[in-house]
């Protein structure tokens, strides 16, 4: 009898550590394009059709931001910056700067780390540490979360939920972080995936990546932004995003005639 009645014992301590991880973990999997695409458009940055959300992941940092600032006045468009907590309180005078030429300051978390164990009173600290400092140093109160690496863990899902963000992946990306990255190949990768009502992922700073390698995307942004504009798409942060409307979402939509010389951007969802 005493064997019998530890089994169920010892099955439990088996199931119990791996029921947690797949609830920690299992949400990571919007991570994956099509799954992120097809069931979870919200997340994936949809919004309006005729409106493409430019967002920017990893600063703010000194050696680099500040060119990103002032690329983005030349063209004239505001953009999102989702930052790290630990990069705000280093360099507050460059996020009141940020603030200030009218961009958009949103969260990417405290630090830059892995999730791969699951920390839920951690990740709501530094969230909300984040949001307090950014409001602190800009005045302004962050809307939107970005996990690290875009692993949105059932915690961290918490913890944006908990301090009033939205989490928001994106819809397109230049892989503009590898050192092979270069304007053409940014460009060219953005555009193979970006439709109106998308948003876009590019990095403002390479502390966490190939020494350099933001300058591929700062490179690519003129062409980018041109590309946008010729598709009759407008180019700004998430605020101006808005949500996804079925509705809108069912219509049809129409491609614009593809300019010479870039890659198709298409006005409406990917189908």
């Amino acid at each position: 009898m005493s064997l019998m009645s530890g089994r169920p014992w010892r099955t439990a301590a088996v199931l119990l550590p791996a029921a947690v991880a797949t609830a920690h973990i299992g949400p990571a999997a919007t991570w994956l394009p099509v799954v992120r695409l097809m069931l979870f458009p919200r997340l994936s940055g949809t919004g309006r059709r005729r409106h493409v959300a430019l967002t920017f992941d990893d600063g703010p940092d000194p050696a680099s931001t500040p060119r990103f600032l002032d690329v983005l006045d030349d063209l004239g468009v505001r953009a999102t910056f989702f930052v790290l907590g630990e990069n705000v309180v280093r360099h507050p005078a460059l996020v009141r700067e940020t603030a200030r030429r009218g961009h958009e300051l949103a969260v990417h978390g405290w630090t830059h780390d892995r999730p791969w164990r699951p920390a839920p009173a951690r990740d709501a600290e530094q969230v909300a540490r984040t949001v307090r400092a950014l409001h602190d140093i800009s005045g302004h109160r962050p809307q939107f979360y970005r996990p690290p690496y875009g692993i949105l863990t059932s915690g961290r899902w918490l913890a944006a939920r908990r301090a009033g963000l939205r989490p928001v992946l994106w819809s397109a990306w230049g892989k503009d972080w590898t050192a092979e990255a270069t304007p053409a190949s940014v460009r060219a990768l953005v555009a193979a995936d970006l439709r109106g009502g998308g948003t876009v992922l590019l990095h403002d700073s390479d502390r966490l990546s190939a020494p350099g390698c933001w300058r591929s995307a700062l490179g690519a942004l003129p062409a980018l932004v041109r590309d946008c504009r010729e598709a009759g798409l407008t180019v700004g942060p998430l605020r101006d995003h808005g949500c996804a409307a079925e509705q809108a979402d069912r219509q049809p939509t129409t491609r614009p005639a593809r300019p010479t010389g870039h890659p198709t951007l298409r006005s409406g969802r990917r189908t």
